[in-house]
């Protein structure tokens, strides 16, 4: 399996996901967001911290 069949596959999966269970997907894309929300706020508070 290449490269392009497996990001076809990856596609269709999430386009699946997205029909079958809409309120997992909206769950998991929240969950996912406040993730990177919350590692762009630890990383403020880290690079805050340094000594100029």
């Amino acid at each position: 399996m290449n490269k392009k069949h497996l990001k076809i596959a990856t596609i269709a999966f999430l386009a699946w996901y997205v029909v079958s269970r809409p309120e997992g997907a909206a769950h998991m894309v929240n969950n996912a967001l406040s993730g990177l929300g919350s590692a762009a706020e630890s990383l403020s508070t880290f690079m805050s911290g340094i000594p100029a």
